[in-house]
This record gives structure tokens, C-alpha cells and sequence, in this order.
């Protein structure tokens, strides 16, 4: 049963923030803050900077919802604040949050728990280069510790590769370079213990850029994915499972690639994804019969099992 709009009092939406995801978090927050207003409860938005802890505390809060992307949301900072006033808050917790932002850590955990997820080297010399090299091109590099596609780039070559190297360096001192993995990527929103149905994702795009994401026109959304029912069931476990792994909970995404064998690789978690009203998860719930303000409110509502 859904909880009243009274149960969760004077709500804080957490949203901006100073992550490079801002413009994306103030988009979700909004629509999140528009959402959770139309169904009744008292919500009221808050742009952290460093005097956050002193407003949530003047403002008399009784729970937050983070809707903050990147760093400073997404990886356990701002839930580590919320844990030291005990203001309760929606999705993952301190651990949670910060192994799901950094996409090393996380993907040795699934080779640690079983999960499969693609090779991969961490750059961090010339060395490192060469080794990455070895597991042969085309590779995939990314900054370990961001979002939305920030600073990744696929390089079919030595100098591409330490090129996109450098770029990614810029926006993270953690970077990633990947087995590419050639076939249909999907991805899977997470509800509380929930797998919600898959979305199969195509652009003709390189991959799922940040253009692809925010500004391309000609990306596609496929839900129902077309897998077979039992393989996209197996799919959806393999998700919970890998959520699991790093310690999330609540709500999130799970994304995964299919090659054209049909082995599953893991690529990343994200514990606090888009929310617009035409982002991954609300599409997912939509085809799970949840409409948006229901999902936001049962989201909030993770914010409940919290003390």
C-alpha cells in the first residue's frame, strides 16, 4: 500500500549540486519536485553547496529525496552527511553509493561474486597502456568515476587510445579502458527488489554517448527489448544480482551488454539515475504499468526503511 503524503512530512529534493552532471540533476529534480507536489507532499528543493547540513537543519526536515548526479550524490558524500544528522534519504547507502560511482571497484566485485563483466585495465602509466593494448582494440575508455557518458570515447588504436586517455584523465584521475563488447546493450531499472522490464538501446551513435542520451533525436527505446521472455528474465536476475553485489538498494539502473553470441557483460550501476518524465527508469516503470508520480512516491518512499 502507498504511503499518505503526511507520512513523509517536510521533504528535502536535493538537486544541481557541483557534479558535471548539474544540468541533468536540476532537469530530474524538478520533475521530481513537480511529481511529488501533485500527489500531495510537502516538498521543497535544495541546491547543496557547502552550508547544506546548516539548511536541511533550519529548514526542519524530515527526509530527503537525492536526486543529485555525479560526484557528490551518487557516491556517498552527501548520504554520509544525511547519516550524521539522521535525516533519513531515499535509494543507497554510504557503501552502496560510493562502490556503484566508481566502476573499477564495482566491476571487481562482480568478478569477485561470479558476475561476468568485460576486461579490463585501470590506466595509470604508459605501462598500462600497452597492457590495455594487449586485450585488443577496439576498447572502450572511461573516466572510472563519472556519468552520463562524460569522457568516454571508443579508440581503435595505440595513439587513439592514449589520446582518449589524456581526456579522460581530465575529468577523473581513475580511468578505465574496456574490452569492447559488439552487440545490443540494455538496461535494467532496479524498484526495490524488483527488476523492472528491460529496454534494449540503439544509436547510430559509436555507443550510448551523452548526445545519444540528452540531444540526439534518432536514439531508440525498445521496450518490450524483443529477447525471449525467459532470456530477458535471466537478464533482469543477473541485474539484481550485480545491484546487490556492490551493496545498493532502493532504486537505480543496472546496464549490460548482450553480445552477438548472447553472453551478458555488466558495464555499470547507477544508484541515483535520470528522472525526467522521458528517462530510462520512468520508461521501464511505464511499461510495468507505474506511472511517473507513483514511481516518485515509491521511490520516497525507500526513505521510510531508513533511521
Amino acid at each position: 500500500m502507498t504511503a499518505q503524503p503526511k507520512t513523509f512530512g517536510k521533504v528535502a529534493v536535493l538537486l544541481g549540486g557541483r557534479a558535471a552532471e548539474r544540468e541533468i540533476s536540476l532537469n530530474s529534480g524538478n520533475a521530481v519536485l513537480n511529481a511529488l507536489r501533485a500527489r500531495g507532499v510537502d516538498a521543497h528543493p535544495l541546491d547543496p553547496d557547502d552550508t547544506v547540513l546548516e539548511q536541511l537543519r533550519a529548514g526542519d526536515f524530515d527526509r530527503a529525496f537525492i536526486i543529485l548526479h555525479g560526484r557528490g550524490g551518487e557516491d556517498g558524500v552527501i548520504q554520509g552527511f544525511l547519516e550524521t544528522i539522521a535525516l533519513p534519504y531515499t535509494g543507497s547507502g554510504v557503501l552502496g553509493s560510493a562502490l556503484g560511482m566508481d566502476k573499477y571497484r564495482t566491476k571487481l566485485a562482480w568478478a569477485g561474486a561470479g558476475l561476468p563483466t568485460a576486461e579490463s585495465v585501470l590506466l595509470r602509466t604508459d605501462a598500462d597502456l600497452a597492457a590495455a593494448a594487449a586485450i585488443g582494440f577496439p576498447l572502450m575508455v572511461k573516466p572510472a568515476r563519472e556519468g552520463s557518458s562524460i569522457g568516454m570515447a571508443r579508440v581503435t588504436d595505440a595513439a587513439a587510445l592514449a589520446a582518449a586517455w589524456e581526456l579522460a584523465r581530465t575529468y577523473d584521475s581513475l580511468v578505465l579502458a574496456e574490452r569492447w563488447i559488439a552487440g545490443a546493450e540494455y538496461t535494467c531499472a532496479i524498484l526495490g527488489h524488483t527488476a523492472l522490464p528491460l529496454i534494449r538501446l540503439e544509436t547510430p551513435h559509436a555507443f550510448y554517448d551523452y548526445d545519444a542520451k540528452y540531444r540526439a533525436d534518432n536514439t531508440g527505446y525498445h521496450c518490450p527489448c524483443g529477447l525471449p521472455a525467459a532470456h530477458e528474465q535471466a537478464l533482469r536476475q543477473l541485474a539484481l544480482d550485480a545491484f546487490d553485489a556492490v551493496g545498493a538498494s532502493g532504486w537505480g539502473r543496472v546496464d549490460l551488454m548482450v553480445d552477438d553470441a548472447g553472453r551478458a557483460y555488466l558495464l555499470e550501476i547507477n544508484t541515483v539515475p535520470g528522472m525526467t518524465d522521458h528517462s530510462l527508469v520512468p520508461m521501464a516503470a511505464r511499461a510495468a504499468g507505474i506511472d511517473f508520480e507513483s514511481l516518485v512516491i515509491r521511490i520516497l518512499e525507500t526513505s521510510l526503511n531508513r533511521v
